[in-house]
C-alpha cells in the first residue's frame, strides 16, 4: 500500500491485519484506509468477520499479526477521540441503571473514573439524548425501553463523547423504519460536520442511499473505495456468491456509474 503506517491524512488505517481464533483465521491480511469526513459501510455475508474487524481495530480482539492507527496514531493514543456502539444483542439490558446515566458513561473517558460528573457533564448527556429524540425517557430504566429506544440511548452515549471517528455495529439492526430514519440522519450530520463514520450493516439495498464509502468483506477485502466504483455486480457476488440472487436484483445487482 502506498501510505505509511502513521499516515496522517487517513482516519482509519488498517494494514496486514490478521485474526485467528482457535488457530482458524476469522479475518486474513486485511488491508484498507477509510479517509476523513465519510460515512462507510462495512458489508459482507454472515461469518465474514465484520464485527470481529471493529473490535479488533478497538483493542477488543487480540489481532494474529497487523498494524492499525487512527488519525495516524495507535488506538491507545487517540481513544478519546474514538466513539463505539456495540451491537444491540451484545448489552446486557437488565443492568439497573437509567437511560441518562447509560448516556453519562460516555463522559467518563473525559472525566477520569474518579471525578464525579458536574451539572455541566449532566447538559450534555441530556442534550445527547434530545438529539436522538430520548430527553422524555431519561430517568426510566433501561430494561423498559423498546429495542429502537435503547439503540437510541447507545447512540446518545456515543454522541456525547463528541469525537471524531464513531463505529457503530449493525446500529439499524432490529430497529422500525422510523428509529432507522432517525439514526441515519444522526449519522450523517455527524458526517457533513467533518466526522468519520463507519458503520457495520446489513442491508444491501441502503447502502448506496446511506453510505458514500464502501468495504465489502469475506475474511478478506473484496473490495473498497467510494460506493460508486465499489457496488457492482461482481464484488457482491465475490463476497457473497449465491446469497445475492435472494436480494432484489435492480437494487443490488444493477451497475452504479
Amino acid at each position: 500500500m502506498s501510505q505509511t503506517l502513521h499516515e496522517p491524512g487517513l482516519a482509519v488505517h488498517v494494514e496486514d491485519l490478521t485474526v485467528s481464533y482457535a488457530a482458524r483465521p476469522v479475518l486474513w491480511d486485511i488491508d484498507f484506509d477509510i479517509p476523513p469526513g465519510v460515512m462507510a459501510a462495512i458489508v459482507g455475508p454472515n461469518g465474514a468477520g465484520k464485527s470481529t474487524l471493529i473490535k479488533s481495530i478497538l483493542g477488543l480482539v487480540r489481532p494474529t499479526a497487523g498494524h492499525v492507527t487512527i488519525l495516524g496514531r495507535p488506538y491507545k493514543d487517540q481513544r478519546r477521540r474514538v466513539g463505539y456502539v456495540p451491537q444491540r444483542s451484545s448489552v446486557d439490558w437488565d443492568f439497573p441503571t437509567t437511560a441518562i446515566d447509560v448516556v453519562m458513561m460516555g463522559l467518563y473517558g473525559q472525566l477520569g473514573w474518579f471525578r464525579r460528573p458536574g451539572a455541566k457533564d449532566r447538559e450534555k448527556a441530556m442534550d445527547a439524548l434530545a438529539r436522538v429524540g430520548m430527553l422524555d425517557s431519561a430517568s426510566r430504566q433501561i430494561s423498559q425501553l423498546s429495542g429502537g429506544q435503547q439503540q437510541r440511548v447507545f447512540l446518545a452515549r456515543a454522541l456525547v463523547q463528541d469525537a471524531d471517528v464513531y463505529f457503530l455495529d449493525e446500529p439499524m439492526a432490529g430497529v422500525d423504519a422510523t428509529t432507522e430514519r432517525a439514526i441515519v440522519a444522526i449519522l450523517h450530520a455527524l458526517r457533513d460536520a467533518g466526522k468519520t463514520v463507519i458503520v457495520v450493516h446489513h442491508d444491501l439495498q441502503t447502502v448506496r442511499t446511506y453510505f458514500d464509502w464502501m468495504i465489502i468483506l469475506n475474511i478478506r477485502v473484496i473490495a473498497q473505495g467510494p460506493v460508486a466504483q465499489v457496488y457492482t455486480s461482481q464484488n457482491l457476488h465475490r463476497a457473497y456468491g449465491g446469497q445475492v440472487a435472494l436480494l432484489d436484483r435492480d437494487k443490488v445487482l444493477g451497475e452504479v456509474g
